[in-house]
């Protein structure tokens, strides 16, 4: 459990701060796969478990941290950032908890299902409609953080994108949670990328305390995270308009592009085999380990890091009505995802 704060804004929210404090130490989830006619063995590790239901809830809870150690808040103060979804949940939950306001920028990619919750917590959301040069959002939505910051008195930005406080929390929880629950066995470790904070958590962590063990990043197509050409993409928390700020290559050990077809495949296929229900970007995730392995047929004790959990996307990715609307046909991809994962 992250240590909690003993700053606390508002003492008829104690209890929603005690909640918004259970964060980390998620499960670690066996599954088996058939790679090349091979039974094959992987562990994912499910963030979904964090209480709003990804991942971003560690990084919300330190971006706040940070801010307040700083002594960058007050009673006054508008929390902005700009969210493809589950760092706004998150964001919302801590700040509901702390009793500051918060603003999210938003695009419509962002599923119905974060944006109700965000506004149950409480959040004013605001949604930039124009693409940015690379066919995506995130670049717009910048944009109006910086003009909210410039209008609102008393705004602070979080700015997930270079604080150092994302990877930071990576490095002291995520990192350091798999090693523990693999026992210190660990031969590659599978990261999806979109700020780059997680991976430079957990690369860093690995690099000082297992170095041989294979850091590999998980991004989509059409992402320029890397360096590889920009294009549009349906896949949300993943991938990014922008270099990271974090990433140095020292950090992984190599990337690998995932469409979205194929992550939605996995996602699909991995609730009917498995009965579990996971987000986009663990579908890519999952899609790019059995990609992987089936190229390093050594390679055994594997962990796939599942950024967030299936509700999420009730009403995009296992939506067959926003499937055929978005063009997508899953097809030959879904065949093979499901003859990949053992019931």
């Amino acid at each position: 459990m992250i240590q909690k704060s003993e700053y606390v804004q508002n003492p008829l929210l104690v209890q929603d701060l005690e909640q918004a404090d259970q964060i980390g130490n998620t499960p670690l989830r066996p599954i088996s796969l058939v790679i090349n006619g091979r039974v094959r063995s992987i562990h994912l590790k499910l963030e979904g478990a964090n209480p709003t239901g990804s991942m971003k809830d560690r990084t919300a809870y330190a971006l706040i941290q940070d801010l307040q150690g700083r002594r960058l808040l007050n009673t006054d103060s508008i929390i902005v950032e700009s969210t493809s979804g589950n760092l706004g949940v998150a964001l919302a939950f801590q700040c509901k908890a702390r009793g500051y306001r918060f603003i999210a920028v938003v695009d419509p990619k962002t599923t119905y299902e974060n944006i109700s919750r965000m506004e149950a917590l409480g959040a004013r959301l605001e949604v930039v409609r124009q693409l940015d040069s690379t066919g995506s959002y995130l670049l717009s939505r910048l944009a109006r953080v910086d003009e909210l910051c410039a209008q609102q008195k008393n705004s602070v930005w979080t700015n997930q994108y270079t604080s150092p406080a994302n990877p930071r929390i990576h490095y002291a929880t995520t990192g350091p949670e798999i090693y523990r629950q693999m026992e210190g066995q660990v031969d590659a470790v599978f990261v999806p990328v979109s700020t780059g904070g997680t991976l430079a958590g957990i690369g860093r962590f690995f690099r000082e305390m297992s170095p041989s063990t294979q850091i590999v990043g998980v991004d989509a197509y059409g992402s320029v995270v890397f360096g590889t050409p920009a294009a549009p993409r349906r896949l949300t928390g993943i991938g990014s308009s922008r270099r990271s700020s974090f990433i140095s290559g020292q950090l992984y050990t190599s990337f690998i592009l995932v469409k979205d077809e194929e992550a939605f495949a996995f996602c699909r296929a991995l609730n009917a085999a498995a009965h579990l229900r996971v987000g986009g970007s663990s579908g890519a995730v999952l899609a790019a380990c059995v990609r992987y392995l089936a190229e390093h047929p050594a390679v055994t004790n594997v962990v796939c890091v599942c950024a967030d959990q299936g509700e999420n996307y009730a009403s995009s990715i296992f939506n067959d009505e926003w499937l055929d609307r978005q063009g997508i046909h899953l097809g030959r991809h879904h065949l093979d995802a499901l003859d990949a994962i053992i019931p």
